[in-house]
């Protein structure tokens, strides 16, 4: 999970959304839903040739690979978070193309005890469902995203990007790439 605000702050606000400490008070009692977005580029015939890696700043100073990723609000659905979620991240021209019916590719367990699960995020405990998500777009790096780096899927599952990665983000590439066929 990115450590990102994906709540626009006071006054901007609409009306449903939980301020910072009542969301903080929520994810210490439940579970809190998810996306996770692997955006990526097809060629012709439908085949991944580039993965979409934003780089961050975490909150804690740490320079990070990321995913697109954010909290699923109540009353959205989940196509619609995916969008909001791919927009904030990458820009409104993105053009991202969720089918009728996504279905996630796995579902990601973030806890915040590290071990239990091989995805951690020390503020919650989090269910992310997880999506190889197509953009035909201009994408360009929004909000707290400092870069954009398309990359390879074989350069995406290498071993120095997956090191850059955290909380299990880097895992969830690989199986992202495994499930479109395009694991080294």
């Amino acid at each position: 999970m990115t450590e990102t605000a994906d709540f626009p702050r006071d006054p901007e606000r609409p009306a449903g959304w939980l301020s910072p400490q009542q969301i903080a008070e929520a994810r210490s009692r439940m579970p809190i839903v998810y996306v996770d977005a692997v955006p990526v580029r097809v060629d012709d015939s439908g085949d991944v040739v580039a993965v979409g890696l934003l780089l961050r700043v975490t909150s804690n100073g740490v320079i990070s690979r990321a995913l697109v990723s954010g909290r699923v609000m109540y009353h959205e659905r989940v196509r619609d978070a995916l969008v909001r979620h791919i927009e904030k991240d990458l820009g409104p021209m993105a053009l991202p193309q969720i089918p009728a019916a996504p279905q996630p590719f796995t579902v990601a367990e973030y806890l915040p005890t590290h071990g239990v699960t091989p995805y951690h995020d020390a503020r919650q405990h989090a269910v992310s469902l997880a999506y190889v998500v197509p953009v035909l777009g201009d994408c360009r790096p929004q909000q707290d995203a400092i870069d954009l780096a398309w990359v390879t899927p074989e350069e995406a599952c290498a071993e120095d990007v997956q090191m850059e990665m955290h909380g299990g983000q880097g895992l969830l590439l690989r199986q992202a790439m495994a499930h479109v066929g395009r694991m080294p």
